[in-house]
């Protein structure tokens, strides 16, 4: 990687409100005899190049009720995290704790007492920090670099390493490692921090917490099969069944020049993060895709055998891969309609090679998005499995099957069905704009007109007159 600017460059804008009131901060506190450090994201960040988009100071050497009527004096304040010993300046991107201890009290993510004490020095505030790019400190007004765990030169050797044994007191460190890896493709852990994990369980995290994480590692991850074979590492996917199943299903090499499913499905993700963009999509769009792109081949390994050709095989996987698909999502995820849109995108992801290469017809593609609901994400998931299969080494652009899937694309645009399904033409007013009474005839005749439209027989209002009526007419 290259080295961090030790400068702290970012540190130096004088145009960013939130860093001109985090300076404020730290000269309220030098005026009370004591003194503010940037902690966290920040600092590692601005050590990285990195724009910084949220500060956290520590103050040391004041007391609490001190600090925070002082505060108070000058600025509006939040005061959701008191208990935790963290007030936010409201309308400020700005964190403002004391240092703290805390004693563990049980096996959960919140089992802990946690005492504010301003007098405790800054190495012993560290060592309860997760890893040691999170450790370093800045003063936000001289900019010196305060390190007392190494984290910088751990970011000069691209290492991931935990701060101390206090990092087992929280298991979700765990999937703070994954997605830091994947967020920081450069970092490796380091033979220690897999170890320590290695020991840990996520059995007692609430699910909320877990679908954090991981949502951090897929919408935000450069590379989130780093943060994947972090937990293969740790043996952490013994939580995950549906990955661990995974590793090792062999592919027929003809198909599959990469390797195994586990390895396919690492670089399928891969390229779902080089495929984000906010401005194509939702928030909930990348992590559909993320998502399906993930579970695209859980059925494979109840699929695959040897045929009798001799080459592996994985029929019918797309359909067996549903129900694990969605067991995976929903373990993770309350969201309404997640589980159920990468369900489908996994149960038709086999689709738009073949409906191309066949030829098929205006209806096939409106049925399909009948079926999906989102044929876009079902193009993007396409891609993502069709760049997956290629040979180490070899040039992902050029693989000819991409052809294939952006006519597909093209084709879906063309027909307006790529974000959604047709609309129906004829409703239910048309019927009782025609005298007929609301009941059980109406569905098969609403269905039927709806056929007739995904055929291309109903094209507008006036063609579906003509087809009620039609249809109206025969039936009496």
């Amino acid at each position: 990687m290259d080295e961090p600017d030790l400068e702290l460059s970012a540190l130096r804008r004088g145009d960013d409100p939130d860093l001109t009131a985090a300076r404020a901060v730290a000269e309220l506190a030098r005026s009370l005899g004591g003194r503010a450090w940037l902690v966290g994201g920040c600092v590692r960040d601005a050590l990285l190049g990195r724009p910084c988009h949220d500060f956290d100071l520590e103050v040391y050497g004041v007391p609490a009720d001190r600090l925070e009527a002082a505060l108070a004096a000058r600025w509006p304040l939040d005061k959701v995290g008191a208990s935790f010993g963290v007030v936010k300046l409201k309308h400020r991107d700005i964190d403002i704790a004391l240092p703290r201890r805390e004693n563990r009290l049980g096996a959960g993510h919140r089992d802990f007492a946690i005492a504010s004490d301003p007098d405790l020095s800054p190495a012993e505030a560290a060592a309860r920090r997760d890893f040691t790019l999170n450790a370093v400190m800045a003063d936000p007004l001289t900019l010196e670099i305060l390190d007392p765990w190494n984290g910088v030169g751990d970011l000069r050797a691209g290492v991931l390493r935990h701060v101390s044994d206090h990092f087992a007191e929280d298991p979700l460190r765990v999937l703070r490692g994954m997605q830091f890896l994947a967020r920081l493709p450069f970092l490796s852990p380091a033979p220690e921090l897999v170890a320590i994990c290695s020991a840990m369980s996520q059995e007692a995290l609430p699910r909320e917490r877990l679908a954090g994480e991981w949502e951090k590692l897929l919408l935000q991850g450069v590379r989130p099969s780093r943060g994947l074979e972090f937990l293969r590492a740790c043996g952490w996917l013994r939580f995950y069944p549906e990955l661990a199943a995974l590793v090792g299903v062999p592919q027929d090499p003809v198909f599959h020049p990469e390797g195994d499913v586990w390895t396919h499905t690492l670089l399928a993700l891969d390229a779902a993060a080089r495929m984000r963009d906010p401005a194509r999509g939702s928030r909930q769009d990348g992590l559909a895709l993320a998502l399906a792109a993930l579970c695209h081949d859980f059925g494979k390994p109840a699929a695959t055998a040897r045929g009798e050709d001799g080459r592996w095989h994985a029929y019918d996987h797309e359909n067996l891969g549903v129900a694990p698909a969605r067991a995976f999502v929903a373990r993770l995820w309350n969201q309404e309609g997640i589980a159920d849109l990468v369900a489908k995108l996994v149960e038709a992801h086999m689709r738009p090679v073949p409906l191309v290469l066949d030829g098929a017809g205006d209806r096939a593609y409106r049925r399909l998005a009948v079926q999906v609901g989102r044929l876009d994400l079902l193009a993007d998931l396409a891609e993502c499995d069709v760049r997956a299969t290629t040979p180490p080494g070899g040039d992902p652009d050029a693989h000819p099957t991409l052809a294939i899937v952006r006519a597909f694309r093209e084709r879906c645009a063309a027909l307006a069905v790529d974000r959604a399904p047709p609309k129906p033409i004829v409703m239910g007013r048309d019927l009782v704009a025609r005298g007929l009474e609301p009941g059980p005839t109406f569905g098969p005749i609403l269905e039927a007109c709806y056929e007739a439209q995904l055929a291309g027989e109903i094209r507008d209002p006036a063609t579906g007159a003509a087809f009620l009526d039609g249809l109206l007419a025969r039936a009496r």
